[in-house]
């Protein structure tokens, strides 16, 4: 079966077309010494048009409701290899659609749609500590902690642990974020199915949505993660819902064939 391997962020993917695409193996895939190594796998269907199904595996063999750093690589690969005229593409996700394009510039923004309450002002425990968390839908379920200095953030003992948090019966991303500066958002995350990883899109977002019910952040701002740097916009309206838009790099790795 032949693939592609790409990244947004440094949150990569392998991207795979056609009917044999159905016999996957993420958990294989996806291993980093006896596979490709990737977070997850897309799977895109062309639907017709500028249309295409996709759908996003994660390392665990668990299916994601949305991705958004896999949305750009999807529109850009989609671009690439000619598969549909144009630069706007439709993704239709098991739990939205979004609409990506790519920009001259060569990165992509996609619409994320609208943000969609979830559990609200939350708290949740992990190693005796008590963290105040803003829950919000984005497509799949984020809770975003604000935090004074990320670097004592120990991710990789929390993570696990408010991931699976009795609240949250189908699993949640978790997000550490810090306020650097107006308009500036640090961000690190645990993502469901994953693990740490070095970007999420939908996270990005999450986490803007979150500084704005807190009065941290106006219409925008620049998210810093582990693997580069997203911009992330959302008007805030009085007595209206505004869609996300996210923009960002999304970058071809490499290319091949893997045997199933």
């Amino acid at each position: 079966m032949k693939f592609s391997k790409w990244s947004g962020c440094g949150n990569d993917f392998i991207i795979v077309i056609g009917p044999e695409a159905k016999k996957i193996d993420a958990v294989r895939m996806c291993d980093r010494r006896n596979g490709i190594g990737a977070d997850g796998v897309v799977i895109l269907t062309h639907l017709k048009d500028n249309d295409f199904a996709m759908r996003i595996i994660n390392s665990d063999n668990s299916e994601a409701g949305m991705c958004g750093n896999a949305s750009r690589c999807a529109a850009k690969f989609i671009y690439q290899r000619k598969l549909a005229p144009g630069t706007v593409f439709n993704l239709h996700t098991i739990s939205r659609t979004v609409t990506a394009e790519v920009k001259i510039d060569t990165r992509v923004t996609v619409n994320m749609n609208c943000p969609k309450e979830f559990l609200g002002a939350i708290q949740l425990k992990a190693d005796g500590h008590i963290f105040e968390a803003e829950t919000v839908d984005m497509g799949n379920p984020h809770a975003v902690i604000f935090v004074n200095d990320i670097q004592k953030v120990d991710l990789e003992k929390w993570g696990p642990v408010l991931e699976h948090d009795p609240q949250f019966p189908d699993r949640c991303n978790i997000e550490f974020v810090q306020v650097l500066a107006p308009g500036k958002l640090r961000m690190r995350v645990w993502e469901r199915g994953c693990g740490i990883t070095a970007a999420c899109g939908t996270g990005s977002c999450a986490a803007l949505i979150a500084a704005q019910k807190r009065n941290l952040a106006g219409n925008g701002a620049e998210i810093v993660l582990d693997g580069g740097e997203l911009f992330i916009r959302h008007d805030i309206l009085e007595n209206s819902e505004t869609p996300v838009f996210m923009t960002g790099s999304a970058n071809e790795i490499f290319s091949g064939e893997i045997s199933l």
